[in-house]
């Protein structure tokens, strides 16, 4: 049987005390779900996997599902495959020469770049953090903090009107080397 090699990304857990998931537990329920050689990367809800499941959104659903029986939480979780993340990757149209990887976000969606709102932003006021839109992403580079960016907080579901989660730039990097692709 063939399997497709997966990242999933669950949003706001593990913050501030709130929406604990233990990665011990999510690569139990990932596993559970059929998913093999399941390793998790940090404590925010990072994990990669591989599955014979080919449609990402039926993980993604399964996932969510599993979160709500196991722990009674109801979790955003975006699955990738681990070439689509390499093209996000790839696809980063910022020069990253003397960019803190920490200060760079990739902002995943559940769907595609809500154009008419990234559009409604006055980027300029926003100085000096930037952003560019890409198929189901937004990449922002916020060089004095992520923490105090206006513009970070612009990029949450309710400023785009999408499911939104983001990572940084050393997340999105590593995740993209632990899924081997």
């Amino acid at each position: 049987m063939t399997t497709t090699r997966y990242v999933a990304l669950l949003r706001g857990i593990n913050v501030g005390g709130r929406a604990k998931v233990p990665m011990q537990t999510l690569r139990e329920l990932l596993t559970a779900l059929g998913g093999t050689d399941v390793r998790t990367h940090l404590q925010s809800g990072n994990a990669v996997f591989a599955h014979a499941e080919r449609d990402p959104r039926r993980l993604e659903d399964a996932l969510r599902q599993a979160l709500a029986d196991e722990l009674g939480l109801d979790i955003t979780c975006m699955v990738r495959t681990a070439a689509d993340l390499a093209r996000v990757v790839a696809a980063n149209p910022f020069d990253m020469t003397g960019v803190d990887g920490s200060r760079f976000l990739v902002v995943f969606l559940a769907g595609p770049v809500p154009q008419d709102r990234i559009a409604a932003l006055d980027l300029p006021a926003y100085a000096p953090d930037e952003l560019r839109a890409g198929e189901r992403e937004i990449y922002a580079h916020l060089p004095n903090s992520i923490r105090d960016s206006k513009l970070a907080a612009r990029l949450t579901d309710r400023g785009l009107g999408v499911a939104a989660t983001a990572r940084n730039w050393n997340t999105v990097t590593k995740l993209l080397e632990l899924s081997g692709a």
